[in-house]
């Protein structure tokens, strides 16, 4: 067996594995090693931002997870996408870039987190990022890494949503990531020149080449090596061979919410029961390794259109127009293929709170059904209405000893009834929206017909259509040792171990209000920043 040594093994090139290892690197005196289970991020699926919506049906750069049967939605397998690629899920995501609510990190620290309030995590956003749309200011930064932009050639369908919204009363907001995040805005995206600029491009390709920094792809980690209650290395198979890289500082798992609880239960940390009925040995008893999941849960409500020059559909002219917009993004980096297709993005509330929104609101140009698997002849629109702070809790766990097998993953979506009665009103709001006289040149019949005020059947609506925006978190909880529940702590240190930290989103105490890729990113800067300090 050959070994390895670095000062640091990141496992994970995901948003906060490529952020942390990026950062690392930057010191020459250190030597840092990423390991990711997926290949190359160079492909067009991945550049071209509008390819994201080839992974479902291909298969390819995704790990294609299932949920277990949900007992709120009917029994039903939810669908999991995560990134199996350089740059992880931020290779494969529409590229919305959202920071969340100020109340959200607040509340963490709240928690018994010191470090990780609002005021204390803004300078990290915005050393993070390259803000093409607004400049520095207050709020935003510009000289980063991940480079944040307007879609070059949005569809004129979104300024009548945000029309419509404005009908509802819903105003128009010129930064959801400063300020105020209440309101309905154009969509920020993580692009660079018409292609996405993924964390790998961000933090890794800067540094490929340097002596200090080894990237390691298609190499799939099977266990954490420990030595009493200190962590010395992985070991990951790689063309049917067994690797083992020693870590002479530390070992930083960033495998994200399913990824890393799995890899510690594999390794003999996590639930003392649970391990035993895999015949794991159990080197660590940490209960609540892989507890804790928390998920956004979305609904769609579905328009058809006549105006099929507007959105991207399944028709004879449609195909035309994209195979027209292939040569227009080769030759200019504009057109249909630069779009993220969630071009509107909105926050808004069921409580009337404009301080803390509840429900983020996604406009989409073309049929969303079912994470785009099932398919519909013509043209439409989409609208997801998402819940953003759901009370509802799950997990995640092993389903066998072999690192190969994928995991249990059971968000336990609609098991809290606030989440229904949350997730019906906003769907009612949704609904008005959709109705709303600014959309009317272009409404046609709805894919899935609902009716506005009764309940009772918008119940079975969600129960039917709902599933994952594909945020999971907090399957390895940051808090206090106090917390039965904490697997790390304010330095992202696991506790009871020495040299073992996770930086993903699985460490998040709670859900945010908004997508999870640009937090992910801000949590690796944070755990480099901790690391380097010696915390």
């Amino acid at each position: 067996m050959s070994v390895q040594e670095f000062d640091y093994v990141v496992v994970g090139g995901g948003a906060s594995g490529c952020a942390v290892a990026g950062r690392l690197s930057e010191d020459p005196a250190v030597s840092v090693c990423l390991i990711e289970a997926g290949g190359s991020d160079a492909g067009f699926t991945v550049r071209a931002p509008l390819g994201f919506a080839a992974t479902p049906h291909l298969g390819i750069n995704n790990w294609g997870y299932n949920t277990v049967p949900q007992v709120g939605l009917g029994g039903r397998k939810g669908y999991q996408p995560r990134g199996k690629v350089m740059g992880g899920s931020s290779s494969i995501n529409a590229m919305v870039y959202t920071r969340g609510n100020r109340q959200d990190y607040d509340r963490w620290a709240e928690l018994g987190n010191p470090g990780w309030s609002y005021q204390e995590l803004l300078s990290l956003f915005k050393r993070s990022e390259n803000n093409e749309c607004f400049g520095a200011t207050e709020y935003r930064g510009v000289g980063g890494p991940l480079n944040v932009a307007y879609l070059r050639s949005p569809s004129p369908l979104n300024e009548a949503f945000i029309q419509a919204c404005v009908e509802q009363g819903i105003p128009r907001n010129p930064d959801y990531n400063a300020e105020r995040q209440f309101g309905v805005s154009p969509a920020q995206v993580t692009q660079k020149g018409g292609e996405r600029w993924n964390a790998a491009r961000a933090y890794i390709d800067p540094r490929r080449g340097q002596p200090n920094l080894t990237v390691i792809s298609g190499a799939h980690t099977s266990r954490v090596l420990l030595n009493g209650k200190q962590v010395t290395g992985v070991e990951y198979l790689q063309g049917g061979q067994t690797v083992q890289v020693k870590a002479k500082r530390e070992v930083i798992l960033s495998g994200g919410s399913f990824g890393s609880p799995q890899l510690l239960m594999l390794s003999g940390i996590g639930p003392a029961e649970h391990l035993k009925q895999h015949g794991i040995p159990v080197l660590h008893d940490l209960p609540g390794v892989g507890q804790n999941l928390q998920d956004h849960l979305t609904t769609v409500l579905i328009y058809r259109t006549a105006r099929w020059q507007d959105t991207i559909g399944n028709s004879l002219r449609g195909a035309w127009a994209l195979l027209k917009a292939v040569f227009e993004w080769r030759s200019k980096r504009t057109g249909w293929i630069t779009t993220n297709v969630a071009e509107t993005q909105g926050f808004i509330s069921t409580e009337g709170n404009p301080d803390y929104p509840n429900i983020q609101l996604a406009f989409c140009t073309s049929i969303i059904d079912d994470h785009t698997r099932k398919q519909h002849l013509g043209h439409g629109y989409t609208l997801h209405a998402t819940l953003m702070r759901p009370k509802s809790r799950g997990s995640v766990r092993l389903a066998s000893n072999k690192p190969t097998d994928a995991p249990l993953i059971d968000p336990g979506f609609l098991t809290h009834p606030d989440d229904l009665a949350t997730l019906i009103k906003g769907t009612q709001m949704a609904y008005d929206i959709m109705e709303s006289k600014a959309l009317a040149p272009w409404r046609g019949k709805m894919v899935h017909p609902v009716e506005r005020n009764n309940p009772a059947q918008i119940e079975q609506f969600l129960r039917k259509n709902c599933d994952t925006e594909y945020h999971p978190v907090s399957t390895c909880k940051m808090g206090p040792a106090s917390d039965p529940m904490a697997v790390v702590d304010a330095t992202l240190r696991v506790h009871g171990l020495r040299n073992l930290r996770v930086v993903d989103a699985s460490i998040m105490p709670n859900l945010i209000t908004g997508n999870t890729n640009a937090p992910s990113m801000m949590i690796g800067e944070k755990a480099a920043d901790l690391i380097r300090s010696g915390a």
